[in-house]
């Protein structure tokens, strides 16, 4: 066997550093990173009271404000008031909320003011209605419709065979109950409820 040499006596072997290690990169602990960061706080949503909704339609300097119409006559009293000929502006909301009615409608009429004939008339499809004057963006009357006692020209005859239905004359009624609004025609003596009247 060939025999393993001995290093020479005097001699060392070289002396070798052990490479440096790097230290490894500190890890940030999740619940501390994401207290780091910046939190984003959405903005408040604007709450809207139904004094808000309702003046979300336009203001009128001058005219008549009529409110607390039960929403599903509100475009039977517009039809009353011939408001589509009107020529200057009209506001119609409906559905708006109330505290006293659930939901109600509201109308505003610029430069316009109603006649008691008018108001009569209204009164028949909507009787919890108010109507305000405006001038100067201020109310200056304010005052809840009333039921006259008779009806006019207004509402026809359920009856077919009534002979306002065939003759060029005015329609009548005499008012029984205003609250809920029962009518008995004047020629034929047909009772009528609310929910059978009709705008002539």
């Amino acid at each position: 066997m060939a025999k393993k040499s001995r290093p020479k006596p005097g001699k060392k072997k070289p002396f070798r550093k052990a490479p440096a290690k790097r230290a490894a990169p500190k890890k940030v602990p999740r619940k501390s990173a994401q207290k780091a960061q910046a939190k984003e706080v959405p903005a408040p949503r604007p709450s809207y009271s139904p004094m808000d909704k309702e003046q979300r339609i336009s203001k009128i300097e001058e005219g008549t404000v009529i409110d607390h119409i039960m929403p599903e006559t509100v475009f039977k009293v517009a039809e009353i008031l011939r408001l589509s000929s009107h020529p200057n502006l009209v506001s119609i909301a409906t559905n708006l909320p109330s505290k006293k009615m659930g939901k109600k409608a509201i109308i505003k009429i610029e430069k316009r003011f109603l006649t008691d004939e008018e108001v009569n008339k209204i009164s028949v499809f909507t009787p919890d209605a108010t109507v305000s004057i405006i001038r100067n963006f201020q109310v200056k009357e304010k005052g809840r419709v009333k039921v006259p006692d008779s009806i006019e020209n207004v509402i026809r005859c359920s009856n077919p065979a009534c002979v306002s239905n065939h003759e060029p004359i005015t329609t009548k009624f005499t008012v029984v109950e205003k609250d809920p609004l029962k009518v008995v025609c004047v020629y034929c003596e047909r009772p009528m409820v609310q929910s059978e009247i009709e705008i002539v």
